[in-house]
């Protein structure tokens, strides 16, 4: 559950900063992967408008869908991979020595570092259902030069969500910190991602941090989220920006809803990003994909594989320049 595609940096001119509350309903647009699992995802990160959301700069959903994951060892820098499943086995081998199988309930979470490479195969040799969110949270300054690090987590924070209206909530903390627990997975920037679960009939309270840039993306069933003057109907093809200076949001459902929250504290700088590579300038992706394609030792070699391994696709014909947000 990785990223195969490319596509350029947007422009930098028209850039803004977060300045205040929002409620703005963006479409995940599908993107097409090919290659040995001829599949799509539906991608709600990065926006042409807004590139980031705290320190988040990626998400796509993998599925529900029947299929067989095949996917060769590949490069990442400066970024950690949040892998959440939702449905289906995959095995996760990486360039640190790891060799596990990735399942629901569990978070899997790779920290790029200066480099890391590794693979994910499903589970058996059939066709399976396979349904997950694949995350990528940018490293700052302080830590996106460092060594690469992974781990698992099958046992996280569990919270109840008070209800304004019907049954309480519950909510998963799958990463940083949210509505008095912590993950203990590592993070690097004050940061939140938690599964939002709300009963059938009921309007759950989430309680959010005000100095931080929150947005809500729809996983399964019916959700109206109340965040203004008339509630918003989120769906799994949408991602909520909701913007900062918000003490909590209401969530609402008819017939029961899952969804999953991300924010955290506005991120430090603008990004370069370009296929599974995060950084600040042009010559530094340039300088990763070059060093990827000579089998450099910087990204190491993932364990149990042998010279396999996806090719880095062409860099643009353009300069890459830093995603700024417009919103």
């Amino acid at each position: 559950m990785t990223r195969l595609d490319t596509d350029d940096a947007v422009a930098t001119e028209g850039s803004a900063s977060c300045d205040g509350p929002r409620a703005l309903l963006l479409e995940a647009r599908e993107v097409p992967l090919g290659g040995v699992r001829a599949m799509s995802v539906r991608r709600a990160l990065p926006q042409r408008d807004l590139p980031l959301v705290g320190a988040w700069c990626f998400l796509d959903r993998f599925g529900p869908q029947v299929t067989r994951m095949r996917v060769e060892p590949h490069p990442h820098i400066g970024l950690q991979t949040v892998t959440w499943p939702l449905e289906g086995d995959v095995r996760h081998r990486d360039s640190v020595g790891s060799d596990v199988t990735v399942r629901r309930g569990s978070l899997n979470l790779m920290t790029s570092g200066a480099g890391i490479s590794h693979s994910e195969y499903s589970v058996g040799t059939d066709a399976a259902p396979l349904d997950a969110l694949q995350l990528w949270v940018a490293l700052p300054e302080s830590r996106r030069h460092g060594a690469p690090a992974f781990e698992q987590h099958d046992v996280l924070p569990e919270v109840a969500l008070a209800a304004a209206d019907g049954l309480a909530g519950s909510a998963t903390v799958v990463l940083g910190d949210f509505a008095g627990a912590s993950s203990p997975a590592s993070t690097h920037t004050p940061i939140v991602g938690a599964e939002i679960r709300v009963p059938a009939g009921s309007r759950v309270i989430l309680p959010l941090d005000p100095a931080w840039e929150h947005a809500l993306v729809g996983v399964r069933g019916d959700a109206a989220v109340h965040a203004g003057q008339d509630p918003t109907a989120l769906d799994d093809a949408h991602l909520l920006y909701l913007g900062i200076r918000r003490t909590s949001v209401e969530v609402s459902s008819d017939t029961g809803a899952t969804l999953f929250l991300l924010g955290g504290e506005p991120f430090e700088d603008d990004i370069v990003m370009w296929w599974n590579f995060v950084g600040r300038t042009h010559e530094e992706i340039v300088e990763a994909r070059e060093a990827w394609e000579a089998r450099d030792a910087r990204f190491g070699r993932v364990v149990d594989h042998g010279d396999e391994r996806i090719p880095a696709p062409p860099l643009p014909a353009v300069r890459l320049t830093r995603r700024r947000r417009r919103v």
